[in-house]
């Protein structure tokens, strides 16, 4: 068998056994569990970067913070809140058709502000030391926001980590926690569409398969 030959059965080999894992997970998310436990979701934008990507398909635990049933506001089992940190899911204030993704960084009673022209943040009084995980581009907007900002009791303050490329709670304020959907736990897909539609095996991101969304420590 010649070299390019070899090359493309490993790629072959290699893709069907990551697409039976994820065929099995579709038909458990999708068939059965769903409307309860686990939804999938894709991402659009990059408003995430570098947590995640633009075609990242992640998975979505809908129990973590209690049971929600669907034509129902509020949840029957409250289990507990969402916490600094974490990355969620939600129906944002401003737009109830759509979801978005993005890290809790305030909860009820916390203040938040962002310094130095919007790089550092701060949460009540204390610098936030987010820059392992955090993204920032060469210029900032004039536009962002920056007096401080104290969360009420039930919402939540959300931003996302690509921070001077996110429209969040800077913009439309702070999130219900009624209207949280989950928190994203794993990126069980990752295909980059903008690189050559005709070489499918270079666009699947292999190094991001399965890997776990860690919620952030946040003082």
């Amino acid at each position: 068998m010649k070299k390019k030959e070899r090359v493309l059965s490993y790629y072959i080999r290699t893709t069907w056994s990551y697409l039976q894992v994820i065929i099995v997970a579709f038909i458990i998310v999708f068939g059965f569990i769903r409307p309860f436990v686990v939804e999938a979701f894709k991402i659009p934008s990059g408003s995430m970067e570098d947590t995640l990507l633009v075609g990242d398909r992640i998975l979505v635990c809908k129990f973590m913070y209690g049971i929600k049933v669907p034509g129902i506001k509020h949840r029957l089992f409250d289990f507990h809140n969402p916490q600094r940190g974490d990355v969620i899911v939600f129906v944002p204030p401003h737009d109830r058709k759509r979801n978005f993704i993005k890290r809790v960084v305030g909860v009820a009673t916390d203040t938040i502000e962002t310094r130095h022209n919007g790089r550092t943040l701060y949460v009540n009084e204390i610098p936030a030391n987010d820059d392992k995980y955090v993204k920032h581009t060469r210029y900032m907007s004039d536009s962002l926001p920056y007096l401080p900002h104290k969360v009420s009791e039930g919402y939540l303050y959300a931003m996302g980590d690509n921070r001077d490329n996110s429209q969040d709670s800077r913009f439309w304020g702070p999130v219900d926690i009624d209207d949280v959907k989950g928190q994203a736990f794993m990126i069980y897909w990752s295909y980059d569409s903008e690189n050559s539609r005709w070489n499918i095996f270079k666009n699947i991101r292999f190094g991001r398969l399965l890997n776990i969304i860690h919620s952030q420590k946040i003082p």
